[in-house]
């Protein structure tokens, strides 16, 4: 797939966002600590997902110090429903527990602090940052990945070439705002196997329409 030229690249960006004003983040949370956890559990799984587990867990543990004082079977059965609940149980209580041992249970605003944290990885810091924060950030999942490749943002074969390359081609003040038109473009129209290409509000703007 060829990449769009740097005069094309705008152009896209602005109808993306124009198509999705209103493109946020899915995930039902009431605080940044909330988003942080309801982030790390949507690895692997979809967000209607960890919305349905979330509000009897966050009912039981609102923040951190609440979280770190509960056992990794007691975690598990909030989330047995989705996928890696074992693993994400024991990095969720791990990452409370850590909060309250250096940031008095307060979520850091600092990337480097959050990728340590237990199932922290890029991805999660980034939303975090760009959705709790204010802070222009591209994460890019499985829909980020797939649309940057495939409308010509950049041309890579995995997720950290493909972050690197977007913060490259677009301007940052578009970061976060096109992370989200993205994820929702990749979710309603330019869907991995079948997209819709007759029915895309930027067919025309596209790179894979382009050749």
């Amino acid at each position: 797939m060829a990449k769009l030229k740097k005069a094309e690249v705008q152009p896209l960006v602005d109808r993306l966002l124009q198509l999705y004003p209103n493109a946020e983040c899915a995930l039902k949370f009431a605080s940044v600590y909330q988003l942080l956890v309801a982030v790390a559990l949507s690895a692997q799984t979809t967000d209607k997902s960890v919305n349905e587990v979330t509000p009897a867990l966050f009912a039981r543990c609102p923040d951190a110090a609440a979280m770190a004082q509960l056992s990794e079977e007691e975690l598990q059965g909030y989330i047995r429903r989705i996928g890696m609940y074992k693993t994400k149980s024991k990095n969720i209580i791990r990452m409370a527990q850590m909060l309250m041992e250096k940031y008095n249970g307060q979520v850091p605003e600092d990337y480097d602090k959050l990728t340590e944290l237990p199932g922290v990885g890029r991805k999660t810091a980034n939303v975090v940052l760009a959705v709790g924060f204010g802070q222009q950030r591209i994460a890019v999942d499985t829909h980020v990945f797939r649309l940057a490749n495939r409308m010509g943002f950049v041309k890579e074969n995995d997720v950290l070439k493909t972050e690197l390359g977007l913060m490259k081609a677009v301007p940052k003040p578009n970061w976060s705002d096109l992370h989200h038109a993205l994820i929702w473009h990749g979710r309603q129209v330019c869907t991995a196997r079948n997209p819709k290409c007759d029915e895309c509000g930027v067919a025309q703007l596209c790179k894979k329409n382009l050749q």
